[in-house]
């Protein structure tokens, strides 16, 4: 997997924050972009939903992606760690799932190359879902009969109840999950009565302070990057920050708890700013429980900078302009369950 270097990220930070480099505001595009190898067809999202909502594909039964992904509302779970199998919490707060298609590389650290690579992990993740193993995961739902007719439906005849055509159908219905048309993306294809006054300043000061040098292109996660190429950024930047310590930003070492090597040491990919609104609280572990302070946080640990408030509530109201309306979601049907199945 390809990384985006550290020291590139730095130069465009600086860049930026010194007014010499100049976003280009993009509107989302209103479809997600989707590999080669796993093409969208209307069965296949259908069956990712199903999976997507199905408790079944847990050890006890009990959690499923939706549990920590509610996409009835923010796509997390408002929780600071994600509650899993047995009560277990997890070390980081549930990312959003909302937009997600649009990100170069998948979890927090960016270890997963695609959306497909991502669906496979929370499954056997102790912590999270719990399965001893992915075959044991397919030998749960091979038993659940009524799966079947749906996975033939998505991939064809033959043995097609398998874990790599799972995590496509799983990747498939993620990749619905997209806001499009909020009032910044009007604005961005042109319609500049989009953005009120208020928004229009935060977007300026979004620019001139320095958060679009790390926030940018259509989904604010970074430019655009081919699959599996993670846009990461050293967070905390500035260490001597009091939010540091206060909100306990350095405990988690980021990249390196999952690479082992020194160079990743608190490196994370660059989360989307989306539907903000939606998704409090905020950082990778959650400690920041408004969009105020995670404004002040983000100034201060990784530009030097102290904000007025003014500033802060002018760039709020920008990012209050990327909430984007929500596709409809409507709960999908799943097959019974065998008497046996989870004794």
């Amino acid at each position: 997997m390809k990384v985006i270097p550290i020291v590139a990220l730095t130069l465009g930070l600086l860049a930026t924050a010194a007014g010499a480099t100049e976003p280009t505001w993009r509107a989302l595009p209103a479809r997600a972009p989707e590999p080669a190898s796993n093409p969208s067809t209307p069965a296949k999202v259908e069956l990712g939903k199903m999976l997507f909502f199905d408790p079944r594909f847990s050890e006890t039964g009990t959690v499923s992606c939706a549990s920590c992904h509610n996409v009835m509302e923010g796509g997390d779970d408002h929780r600071p760690v994600s509650i899993g199998v047995h009560g277990q919490k997890g070390g980081r707060s549930a990312p959003t799932v909302w937009n997600a298609a649009f990100l170069s590389a998948q979890f927090w650290d960016g270890r997963a190359a695609t959306l497909e690579d991502q669906a496979k992990g929370p499954v056997v993740n102790p912590v999270e879902m719990g399965m001893k193993d992915l075959p044991a995961a397919m030998d749960r739902i091979r038993r659940i009969d009524g799966y079947r007719p749906h996975f033939t439906d998505a991939f064809g005849a033959g043995d097609v109840v398998t874990i790599e055509n799972a995590a496509k159908a799983l990747a498939a219905y993620e990749r619905t999950l997209i806001t499009p048309g909020s009032a910044y993306d009007r604005y961005a294809a042109g319609e500049h009565s989009a953005l009120s006054p208020k928004q229009l300043s935060g977007l300026r000061a979004f620019a001139s302070v320095g958060c679009a040098a790390c926030h940018q292109g259509p989904n604010f996660s970074g430019p655009e990057l081919p699959g599996g190429t993670p846009f990461l950024m050293k967070f905390p930047t500035f260490t001597s920050s009091p939010y540091v310590a206060s909100y306990n930003l350095a405990a988690d070492q980021g990249r390196f708890e999952s690479t082992g090597r020194d160079a990743d040491r608190h490196l994370w990919r660059v989360p989307t700013l989306r539907n903000l609104v939606y998704t409090a609280p905020y950082m990778h572990n959650g400690s920041v429980k408004t969009l105020p302070d995670a404004v002040r946080v983000m100034a201060s640990a990784q530009l030097n900078r102290t904000l007025s408030d003014a500033e802060v509530t002018d760039i709020v109201a920008f990012l209050e302009a990327l909430t984007g309306p929500f596709p409809d979601q409507m709960m999908p049907r799943l097959p019974p369950t065998p008497g046996d199945l989870l004794l």
